[in-house]
């Protein structure tokens, strides 16, 4: 699972990172993103430009926007499958932007799990896998969402979770994003766990727990 994750950068930097695609040209660094807030994401539009979307997927057909609560993460093994999940796996896929995100660890003989920041070892941006739709509210108005793409974790990551987000190669990109009609056996060898060599975990503060607080100090190390 991914229920929380950064993007601490300004537009200036992530041009400098993804620069084949365009970015808003302002938004505040974001330290705790959150299920139902807004995230950044590149769609397969064939415009490669980044635009903002609900994080929980909302799909077209659905007669009640809440169960975007339920639809945060989709997981990989039954993408082809699921109702929910599938016409975005075969026709809207996205990239989501990110710095880092969040896994809490449970601890034997403590109640409360422990929060661990995951990030690259190069401290540099990645995308998550993600898919996306728009829904059409009866009043008229149109609200584009989308989930992140989960798989099984990396040798890293299985000290903290039985679940990773899908981080995608710069390779394959365009793969993710090609605005074609895709059938699942074409895409299936893109949802894997994403290499441990590359990656690093620090535990962080309890602060984040709470989807309120969003500061740079949600970051700083903290001892286990």
């Amino acid at each position: 699972m991914c229920g929380r994750f950064t993007l601490t950068l300004d537009p200036a930097e992530l041009e400098d990172a993804f620069g084949e695609y365009v970015f808003p040209s302002q938004f505040a660094p974001r330290y705790n993103i959150a299920p139902s807030q807004p995230v950044l994401a590149i769609p397969n539009s064939n415009e490669k430009r980044a635009d903002f979307f609900q994080w929980g997927l909302i799909p077209s057909w659905a007669k009640d926007p809440s169960i975007g609560n339920k639809l945060i993460n989709a997981r990989g093994e039954t993408l082809a499958e699921k109702p929910s999940f599938r016409g975005g796996f075969k026709y809207k896929r996205c990239l989501i932007l990110a710095d880092g995100f969040f896994e809490w660890r449970p601890e034997p003989g403590r109640k409360t799990k422990t929060p661990y920041f995951i990030y690259m070892k190069d401290h540099k941006p990645f995308v998550f896998a993600g898919l996306w739709d728009e829904w059409q509210s009866p009043e008229g108005g149109s609200l584009r969402s989308c989930t992140i793409v989960t798989t099984e974790p990396n040798e890293l990551m299985k000290s903290l979770h039985n679940r990773m987000p899908v981080i995608l190669n710069r390779e394959d990109y365009r793969d993710w994003l090609d605005p074609a009609p895709r059938a699942p056996d074409s895409l299936r060898h893109l949802i894997k766990p994403y290499s441990s060599e590359h990656m690093a975990a620090q535990g962080v503060s309890s602060l984040v727990n709470r989807p309120g607080n969003d500061s740079p100090e949600l970051l700083a190390p903290v001892s286990q």
